[in-house]
């Protein structure tokens, strides 16, 4: 056989490509690859050996330096032939699969160890720095992904003979006076250790994304991280006190831990650590000045009294909630998860929405003379100075009066949300039982809450509908947005400041650049489809898009999520989505909105397709990627590497179909967009056909095999279109009849 060389740094194989030969290393050396591991084959070691039986690749493979292949054509059914034609072809797949075998399973091994060993070092670094934290008398920081965080635990781990069944085997096998040479016998061994070996990686494939998580919580963009927690903290202390040189000593080992996770992004760790060495070298002894005084904010001073004489709440509530206030400060720990902690909690958030209630019913009286305090109650859930902290409370009331927002621009703070309802210009939002007030209305009327002179009385009273929703969709919204709904508390506090609020104050200038980024992408994700008809002029029925931006309303919080509450208003479809997010956001915003988009494209054609959104007989969006979740093991296209990360990610989902598209829209906006591929190709094919990429960004991807074949079908339907569109223009034209605009608009929507 021929044997062809290629240069270092030539990638020969990509995971996923289908396998039609087996490939000897004839010189040189190969670096193969799969998710969590690395092994390097050299001269006699065969390239495809480990995956033959399925027929497809699910390790990659590139030349490490110059290097000659010679290569067999070869499938499953056709091994013991191949191997009948020669011993010594036969002898170095054998004996290069149990050293791969052997090769794979050692890291298999290596990367459990590493789950648990990186685990409890997270753990125990947690309770070290909360230790640290009381000790100095500072509010511990929680991290928003810190109460999901679990051992891992495998659904299906290998079988603990299995090592020593194959060191045996492999002895059996490669002895020189073995009588186990028939090849039947030696290609059933190949095929039946691929099957064990797919197994091993896939089990690696758990361990990778285990340890990426992990990562991502010793260190992120977001700051949102242990390696932000511990330098926060030195910062804090100064770089003179006695617990300094420990906390340089566990960030300097974070930072060997992060130099060894290979999932970690390279730059931006070299970044933080650049910024990090530098604040050290800057951080002096901090002098009395540098620490805000309630001197410096008079204004905010005996904040919680000026909030609670302006609701006029009874002295036995106002009491009860100082008192409750006052002890959740002194805590030590105000993310405790104890019963008394929880419940003290619990006992806050009803007291603080019924002070809400109560300020906010009087507010409407008279807006004009809301004090600044009882405003940035409204829009932050701020109750106390020492509470919030004294800097942050000075911030705060700087900025009340001036918030960047406006709802003119679809933007609102919770307090603009609440007056429009009662304005009359917009309805309550539904309940968390999907039942909007009418509804909810006539379901207090069937069960005798109410009679029928109340509800008509009730229905169209401006009260009634803004207390509907700050009774319903408030408190639930809240507590979503905030992220951590364990240790949820309404009351801004120091402690869930993770970020600068001025960099992390959500803007309307914020959201719109997220949202047109998006629709740089997805040009079609807020489009409405409906019916235009115009006889006079012999229009008949034209399905034209009608393009409806969502309302964002932000929630008064420090949080980490956000919230697709509902698709339209009423029935009505071409009325704006709802979504929340908090008003300081501490995760990124376009991601965030990125996720809830892809929310919104499921509940919509859901809304659309009624009861029939699952029925593959009818084409859309949720009944094509609900038919290719529930099918995806007897999917011929999916390869088995594509089936195995389809079931990683459906237990990662919860087995949510919702949820698996949401996380592939999500590859597909911020990584597909920009030429990265992430998807397998049934699961891009579906969200190709309805969430179409533009025009630039289709042209920039033409010439990629992976999005050829869908761009083609696309573009055949797309000229179909605007050729019937070309042709109603014409008709127009020839009767001398203008171009209605409607019907303009949707041709260049067509051309996006």
């Amino acid at each position: 056989m021929a044997v062809k060389e290629f240069p270092a740094g030539t990638q020969l194989i990509q995971s996923e490509q289908n396998l039609t030969a087996l490939h000897v290393i004839a010189k040189g050396s190969v670096c193969a690859t799969y998710p969590g591991g690395t092994f390097y084959l050299k001269k006699g070691d065969v390239i495809g050996v480990c995956e033959i039986f399925f027929g497809s690749h699910f390790i990659t493979y590139e030349t490490e330096e110059l290097t000659g292949i010679a290569s067999y054509p070869c499938t499953a059914a056709q091994l013991s032939l191949l191997m009948q034609k020669s011993v010594d072809l036969s002898n170095m797949i054998v004996a290069s699969l149990f050293r791969q075998f052997h090769e794979i399973y050692d890291q298999y091994a290596l990367m459990s160890f590493d789950c648990e060993n990186i685990y409890h070092f997270l753990m125990d670094r947690y309770e070290e720095y909360k230790s640290f934290c009381v000790k100095h008398g500072i509010a511990p920081r929680a991290l928003p992904d810190m109460e999901d965080l679990t051992p891992l635990t495998l659904e299906e781990d290998l079988e603990s003979w299995l090592d020593g069944y194959y060191e045996q085997l492999t002895t059996m096998v490669t002895s020189k006076s073995s009588k186990f040479h028939s090849t039947d016998f030696l290609a059933g061994v190949v095929l039946k250790a691929d099957q064990d070996i797919h197994r091993i990686i896939s089990i690696c494939r758990v361990f990778y994304d285990y340890k990426s998580e992990i990562a991502s919580l010793l260190m992120n963009e977001n700051h949102l991280d242990f390696f932000d927690l511990y330098a926060g903290l030195l910062y804090k202390i100064g770089a003179n006190d006695t617990d300094s040189t420990t906390l340089s000593a566990a960030i300097s080992t974070m930072m060997i831990q992060l130099e060894d996770l290979p999932s970690i992004d390279r730059d931006m760790y070299q970044q933080r650590v650049a910024e990090y060495r530098k604040k050290l070298e800057t951080l002096g002894e901090r002098s009395e000045e540098d620490t805000a005084t309630v001197d410096d904010v008079p204004d905010v001073e005996n904040s919680m009294n000026t909030i609670l004489t302006y609701a006029e709440v009874n002295g036995e509530t106002a009491t009860a909630f100082r008192t409750a206030v006052d002890k959740f400060a002194k805590m030590a720990d105000k993310n405790a998860s104890d019963d008394a902690a929880r419940k003290l909690r619990l006992t806050i958030t009803k007291q603080f929405y019924d002070i809400y209630e109560k300020a906010f019913v009087k507010s409407m009286k008279d807006p004009a003379s809301v004090p600044k305090v009882v405003k940035m109650f409204f829009n932050f859930g701020y109750v106390d100075e020492n509470l919030a902290g004294l800097e942050n409370a000075a911030y705060l009331y700087r900025i009340v009066d001036k918030l960047p927002t406006d709802p003119k621009r679809k933007v609102y703070t919770a307090y603009e949300w609440f007056t429009a309802i009662y304005q009359g210009k917009k309805s309550p939002s539904r309940n968390e039982f999907d039942s909007d007030f009418p509804t909810f209305l006539r379901e207090q009327k069937m069960i005798g809450n109410i009679t029928a002179a109340d509800e008509a009385r009730m229905l169209n009273d401006p009260l009634e509908q803004v207390l509907f929703e700050i009774r319903n969709m408030f408190p639930t919204v809240n507590k979503i947005t905030f992220g951590r709904v364990l240790s949820f508390c309404p009351l801004f506090s120091e402690h869930n400041v993770l970020k600068d609020l001025e960099g992390s104050l959500v803007s309307v200038d914020m959201v719109e650049a997220a949202f047109r980024k998006i629709r740089d992408i997805d040009f079609s994700a807020y489009y409405r489809e409906v019916i235009y008809t115009n006889p006079d002029i012999g229009i008949g029925k034209e399905s034209i898009g009608v393009e409806v931006l969502p309302d964002i309303i932000l929630m008064p919080n420090v949080g980490t999520r956000g919230i697709a509450w509902q698709e339209i208003e009423g029935r009505k479809r071409t009325t704006p989505a709802r979504m929340m997010v908090s008003v300081f956001q501490m995760e990124d915003l376009t991601n965030i909105l990125v996720r809830l988009t892809g929310d919104f494209r499921w509940e919509m054609c859901k809304r659309v397709q009624g009861a029939r959104w699952n029925d593959v007989s009818e084409a859309s969006l949720t009944s094509e990627y609900f038919d290719y979740i529930q099918f995806y093991r007897k999917n011929r296209e999916l390869s088995a590497d594509a089936k195995d990360k389809i079931k990683l990610s459906m237990q990662k989902a919860k087995n949510s179909y919702k949820e698996m598209f949401i996380r592939d829209y999500e590859a597909w906006i911020l990584y597909e967009g920009s030429g990265s591929p992430r998807l397998n190709k049934v699961s891009r094919n579906i969200i190709f056909t309805y969430c179409p990429f533009s025009k630039e960004i289709r042209q920039r991807l033409m010439a990629n095999p992976l999005y050829k074949e869908t761009m083609a079908r696309y573009d055949i339907k797309l000229a179909q279109k605007i050729h019937h569109y070309d042709n109603v223009f014409q008709k127009l034209k020839n009767t001398g009849t203008p171009i209605p605009e409607e019907l303009q608009k949707q041709r260049e929507y067509l051309c996006m």
